[in-house]
């Protein structure tokens, strides 16, 4: 009889761990995994929750301003309906992948548990670099891609909205394309449009709005003055961008912005609105702004602060920048922009993470807002629309940070068991078919 020596594994590259941690979905799935194990939910849920309902990957040809055909991979995903229709973004970037939307779609699903809209979780994405795209090429792709995942959308079914490098314009094609091929004009069909065509008021600062309520309801509840404190904000899209001048009205130190240009800082306080109208100036983009110190892309959330958003991309905040953030709290602007490993390194560290499926929420409450008023017909000012989202962020904060004291666990993990409670009370419910 032989003895089989056994194979030893080679140990990882720094380059394989790195690629590995910033893998989406299985970050979505070691959070859904840690609540689960917490809550000790049963086998058959976290089985359930831990596969996607619905998943299309499209080919979208388009033909381009020279004359050339390019086609480029579309994907939409529905994680879960199983609490109503399915929900969420598009996104255009060149780093789309199919476990990215299926990340994204997961904590869609969770987002909308936790802040209690009857929706289910989806997300879509091209692979494909905006910018360097004309507006007529643009248009073209997103009519295409709308064509190819038609069936798959509805105001009862999916309903998109804007996401990374899409905006009111994209939703406004989104929804003219799908109205063309059903007959007739259905403004529900996605949220974020253009108010002349059934958009909501209060929509496009909706995300970074609700970063400032969570911010706002987290200085009364650990019991500090949020005008006594600084912020840096990473990324100067809608939410960034949105969330910094918010803030800077209400009398909040601003110190620190970034884009993918550049990061700017200033520990005196930035002029919120002198850099939007600088970024809107140079190709909406920051880097160069003349009255405050340049700081590397990379170094941006190292910088010296109390409050840090991070408002970009995913993985953002990783293991080997986690141990250099300053800020004593974070409020996650962006989707999944903390990394399973470097969400360890900052609980150790004693840093409060307040996680995306709460702190950006008001987005997606703000799109269900819309779609109520598209199906009524009937639409309310901004300041009844701001007013029913303080009321939501506010009740949503209070139910996680009730949890968070309790069961004496971080934030993420109290939204995370506070989302699948309700989930899982859905799932039970329906049962399995047949």
């Amino acid at each position: 009889m032989t003895t089989k020596t056994p194979i030893k594994a080679e140990p990882m590259t720094v380059e394989q761990k790195e690629a590995l941690e910033a893998n989406a979905w299985r970050q979505a799935m070691a959070q859904l995994d840690r609540a689960a194990a917490k809550l000790g939910m049963e086998q058959f849920l976290v089985e359930r929750l831990r596969h996607c309902k619905r998943i299309l990957t499209v080919s979208v040809p388009v033909v381009m301003d020279d004359g050339s055909l390019k086609v480029f991979e579309g994907y939409r995903v529905h994680h879960n309906t199983d609490r109503g229709p399915a929900k969420g973004g598009i996104r255009y970037h060149h780093a789309v992948s199919l476990d990215e939307v299926k990340a994204l779609a997961f904590w869609m699903t969770m987002k909308c548990a936790v802040v209690e809209l009857p929706y289910g979780g989806a997300k879509g994405g091209v692979i494909c670099d905006p910018r360097k795209m004309s507006q007529a090429e643009l248009q073209r792709m997103t009519r295409r891609f709308t064509s190819e995942i038609a069936f798959f959308i509805g105001p009862d079914r999916d309903i998109p909205a804007p996401d990374v490098n899409t905006n009111p314009q994209t939703m406004s094609w989104i929804m003219d394309t799908y109205s063309h091929l059903v007959g007739k004009a259905t403004p529900g069909v996605v949220t974020g449009k253009p108010i002349e065509i059934g958009g909501s008021r209060g929509r496009v600062e909706a995300t970074g709005r609700g970063v400032f309520y969570i911010a706002r309801e987290l200085s009364q509840v650990e019991g500090f003055d949020l005008r006594q404190k600084t912020v840096a904000v990473q990324g100067f899209g809608n939410v960034g961008m949105n969330a910094a001048r918010i803030f800077s009205e209400h009398g909040v130190k601003v110190v620190g912005v970034s884009d993918v240009s550049g990061g700017l800082y200033d520990k005196k306080g930035l002029d919120i609105e002198a850099i939007i109208k600088w970024q809107k100036a140079h190709g909406g983009l920051i880097a160069g702004y003349p009255e405050a110190e340049a700081v590397p892309v990379d170094k941006f959330v190292e910088v010296v602060c109390d409050i840090l958003i991070p408002a970009a991309m995913e993985n953002e905040i990783t293991q080997r920048n986690a141990p250099k953030i300053q800020a004593k709290y974070i409020i996650e602007g962006a989707n999944g922009p903390t990394s399973t490993e470097a969400d360890a390194i900052l609980r150790e560290r004693g840093i409060m993470v307040v996680p995306d499926i709460l702190a950006n929420a008001g987005g997606v409450t703000v799109s269900y807002f819309e779609w109520v008023q598209d199906i009524q017909a009937y639409f309310w000012n901004e300041k009844e629309i701001n007013a029913k989202l303080q009321e939501i962020m506010a009740r949503s904060f209070a139910e996680i940070y009730e949890i968070h004291k309790k069961e004496k666990v971080d934030m993420r993990l109290a939204a995370f068991m506070l989302g699948l409670r309700r989930l899982g009370a859905a799932v039970r419910l329906r049962g399995v078919f047949p």
